[in-house]
């Protein structure tokens, strides 16, 4: 194993991090994470030894390489890397960084770039998913500069658009994977879904929420954050995934009703933080449970069995995401779609020492 590593470093949607070749890491998952953690220096919080951002959403890794699906032209595998604590989660998608793998792809000619548009079709190694990523490519290079602004950014870019195709089941094999669309936990009534990533859906009024705080406001309230950890766990075990206390999913996700003309309202969990904004795959489990009559999201917004566009509010402000329903069964989905942006920031080497 070479001492040195390529990287890119790039921002997709709303987190960052390096952007790597699969064929430069290991292939053993556990000798993979020991590389992982010293490119992101985890064990000091500000990850100093590292190019780790101190923060979860800067604190990712994606890995880029030749497809090994009929159906794809490359592989992503991520990872969630911990800041202080040296754990590496390869369980979950990341629906942020997915919006830079396909530019990544075209830089490192894994993917040869199109006149005017490329789309990228990508093999989710954590989940088994395919997803079409769609970017600008004007003279065949990838544009990054542009009009588009996604909320929980600072700076326009061009357009991303992700298709997720057949989201139900990404790691559970279920859409319900408790067989049902209402669990009580803990005295309150959730929706455990697995739609691009699984999570547990609450009402935050049913945890004394209005689900309208701030990050900081839901972090600091240790007694909430004491249950919210309960019911996630058992959660986990309700779902088949067993013991969850050292993985990131489910995710938790407080719901509420919009305030400013969206679909509904939400706050994410990362899981043991409040995202400042909203994942993308968190939002694809939110637009799926909107459409399943019975969870706790239709509840919440009322009958909503037509529409195919969905706006979901979040403390940095908007993620507008677009449903494809299947005409035999508008309660169950073809794809889901949203548009991301991303940003090259550096190309380099990382020193392992």
């Amino acid at each position: 194993m070479s001492q040195t590593i390529s990287c890119i470093i790039m921002r997709g949607g709303t987190s960052r991090g390096p952007y790597l070749q699969i064929s430069d890491l290991p292939q053993d998952r556990n000798a993979c994470a020991d590389v992982l953690l010293k490119i992101m220096g985890s064990g000091h919080e500000l990850q100093l030894d590292g190019i780790g951002g101190g923060n979860s959403l800067t604190s990712k890794v994606a890995m880029v390489g030749a497809s090994t699906h009929p159906d794809a032209d490359v592989d992503y595998l991520f990872a969630q890397v911990g800041i202080v604590d040296k754990t590496v989660d390869f369980a979950p998608n990341c629906g942020n960084m997915l919006a830079g793998v396909a530019p990544y792809a075209i830089e490192t000619g894994l993917f040869p770039a199109s006149e005017g548009t490329t789309t990228v079709r990508i093999h989710n190694l954590n989940t088994g998913k395919i997803i079409h990523s769609t970017v600008q490519t004007p003279q065949g290079k990838v544009e990054y500069t542009g009009n588009t602004i996604i909320s929980g950014t600072n700076s326009p870019g061009a357009p991303i658009q992700l298709t997720f195709l057949n989201v139900e089941g990404a790691k559970t094999g279920k859409l319900l994977p408790t067989g049902s669309a209402l669990n009580i936990i803990d005295s309150v009534e959730v929706t455990c879904i697995d739609a691009a990533t699984p999570v547990v859906l609450i009402q935050a009024s049913d945890l004394g929420k209005t689900g309208y705080e701030t990050p900081a406001e839901l972090d600091n309230d240790i007694e909430f954050m004491t249950r919210l950890e309960v019911i996630r766990l058992q959660a986990g075990e309700l779902m088949g995934m067993g013991n969850v206390s050292d993985s990131v999913i489910p995710k938790p996700i407080l719901l509420s009703p919009a305030r400013f003309d969206g679909t509904i309202n939400a706050r994410y969990f990362v899981p043991h933080k409040c995202h400042k904004s909203l994942a993308v795959t968190g939002s694809i489990a939110i637009v799926t449970a909107c459409c399943l009559p019975g969870t706790v999201a239709s509840k919440l917004i009322g009958d909503k069995d037509s529409e195919s566009h969905f706006t979901l509010e979040h403390p940095s402000g908007k993620i507008e995401l677009s449903a494809q329903r299947k005409e035999d069964n508008l309660s169950a989905l073809n794809s889901v779609s949203v548009i991301r942006t991303a940003r090259k920031i550096l190309s380099g080497t990382v020193y392992l020492n």
